[in-house]
Parts: C-alpha cells; sequence; structure tokens
C-alpha cells in the first residue's frame, strides 16, 4: 500500500470546482438558448467531469436554480431626487435583467416547483424585486413625499415586467417600461403631496 496521502480527486465540492460551474452556466447561457444547455458542455466548459456536476447538483435544472440565486444585479443608482425617474430606472433594470441572456430560464429554474419544494426560491425571488423599491420609496418619504405603496408597484411595475417577459409578449422593451411608470402617475396618486 501506498504511504503517500491519495491524490484528492478533481472536481468535488471544492469552491473552484462550484465557480468554474457557475461561470461555464453564465458563459453558455450568453452563447446559446439555455434550453440547449446540458451537463455535458457545462462540465466541458468548466474543465469537470460530468459526474462532478450529478454528484453534486443532481440536475440541470437544480444547477440553474443555484446559479439563479447567486447571480448578482448592477447596483441600484442613487436616488435622483424625483421619484418618477428612479421608478423608471427601476423598471428598466428589472427588465434588463430578466431580457439578459438566460434571464427567464433561470427565474424558472430557482421558482421551480420540482426545485423549491419550500417556496423559498419564491420569497428569493420577491425580497430582491421588493429591494431597490423599498429604497426608492424610502428615499421619496425622507424627501417629504407620499408614495405610493409598495403593493401597487409591484401590481403595476413589477407583475406586468414578469409576466409579459416569461409570455414572450412583444414590445416589451424600455418604451413599455416606461408606460408603467407613466401609467401609474397618470392614475389619481399624486406623488407632489406633501407630508409637511
Amino acid at each position: 500500500m501506498n504511504a503517500e496521502s491519495p491524490a484528492k480527486r478533481p472536481g468535488g465540492r471544492s469552491a473552484r470546482v462550484q465557480a468554474a460551474v457557475h461561470r461555464a452556466v453564465i458563459d453558455l447561457a450568453g452563447e446559446r438558448d439555455v434550453t440547449q444547455l446540458t451537463i455535458p458542455a457545462v462540465a466541458e466548459r468548466a474543465g469537470v467531469n460530468a459526474t462532478t456536476i450529478y454528484r453534486r447538483w443532481g440536475t440541470l435544472q437544480a444547477l440553474l436554480a443555484e446559479v439563479a440565486a447567486l447571480r448578482e444585479t448592477a447596483a441600484p443608482p442613487s436616488s435622483s431626487g424625483d421619484l418618477r425617474t428612479d421608478l423608471e430606472a427601476y423598471a428598466i433594470r428589472t427588465l434588463a435583467d430578466l431580457t439578459r441572456p438566460g434571464g427567464i430560464a433561470f427565474f424558472r429554474a430557482e421558482v421551480s416547483p420540482d426545485i423549491d419544494e419550500r417556496r423559498s426560491g419564491l420569497r428569493e425571488c420577491l425580497r430582491r424585486a421588493t429591494a431597490d423599491l423599498d429604497t426608492i420609496l424610502g428615499a421619496s418619504r425622507d424627501r417629504g413625499e407620499t408614495p405610493p405603496p409598495l403593493e401597487r408597484l409591484l401590481d403595476q411595475i413589477v407583475a406586468p415586467l414578469y409576466f409579459r417577459t416569461v409570455f414572450a409578449v412583444p414590445g416589451t422593451d424600455e418604451t413599455y417600461a416606461r408606460t408603467l411608470v407613466a401609467d401609474l402617475f397618470s392614475g389619481t396618486w399624486h406623488p407632489a403631496i406633501k407630508l409637511r
């Protein structure tokens, strides 16, 4: 028996392998339709054995869900001092995130009932969707305005963007994102009302 310690097997759960696999998924999603991704293709790009991926993640769907949860969106810009401008920027950023390569496939994987039995993926998606809005609304209140409630922004900005992107409705572009905000401001709510 060899007295030397056994060599570490390639792959496993090391941070290096995990990072390489995540990077491979993101890169491949930018080059082809996510529906054409396979574990062997990811393994080849990451430089690991496909069995390493099967052992660690089990399915491509589970791998996509993990990558979706870890992908970071661009940091929101600081407040412009104008609620409408900030909401337009938010809507455009959200649309860009959903429509970037693999955006919807990653979202679907993250909230898939096959992967997310406890619905934590849905809660995390909602948390990410509302975090920037909470910041925007807080800045508006700090300026003495009475902004609309968060639920109204979810109904009138976030939900339509997700729905139309998931179902690939034509015309879901920056102009549409701005129109959602314009429609919000053309309603009965008036942002100029001051608390003080």
